[in-house]
């Protein structure tokens, strides 16, 4: 099942930010499309829940200095 998701992200700083937010494309199949917004301190992620999970996503953004903020259910 595909799902687009919005998630707050702390850490981001300036368009290069952002950048390197939106490159985990690459490093993780089922993601769709991933956008960065550091003025709005978001991230809008499109992927297959069947390929990645959201502990994946916040995994792969915690390595690289940023932290997911996944809305409780």
């Amino acid at each position: 099942m595909i799902a687009k998701k919005t998630y707050k992200l702390d850490g981001m700083h300036c368009p290069n930010c952002a950048t390197s937010v939106e490159s985990i494309e690459d490093d993780l199949p089922g993601i769709r499309d991933i956008s960065a917004s550091y003025h709005k301190g978001q991230v809008v992620v499109e992927f297959d829940e069947a390929q990645v999970t959201e502990e994946q996503i916040t995994t792969a953004l915690s390595r690289k200095g940023y932290h997911l903020r996944i809305p409780e259910a």
